[in-house]
């Protein structure tokens, strides 16, 4: 049996929110869910058909409330991070497929 390691840098909050990723060598967006975040990097939760690849360079923009926006001067927090995991196995059943960013 095997054993995973959790490589993770920084603690993880379950945090369900709307997503949109840029994905530069689809040239389009992809829109989806949080399904937890940390300083570091996210685990998204996005449409199974999403053309994502291990070590794409992906660019996220998590929309902000009207009033977190006002005090902040931004409609979104935008980050860039690299798809470290795909996850395609255990959430087929609502047609999504997990994706680990690691921010950059």
């Amino acid at each position: 049996m095997e054993t995973a390691l959790d490589q993770r840098k920084s603690s993880r909050t379950h945090l369900t929110w709307p997503v949109s990723v840029w994905m530069p060598q689809a040239n389009r967006f992809v829109n989806g869910t949080s399904e937890n975040i940390s300083k570091s990097g996210a685990l998204l939760r996005l449409p199974l058909t999403t053309p994502v690849r291990f070590g794409q360079i992906v660019e996220l923009n998590f929309p902000r409330t009207s009033k977190l926006a006002e005090e902040k001067g931004q409609f979104a927090r935008i980050k860039t991070g690299k798809v470290v995991r795909i996850e395609r196995q255990g959430i087929l059943t609502d047609a999504k497929i997990g994706v680990a960013i690691q921010f950059e």
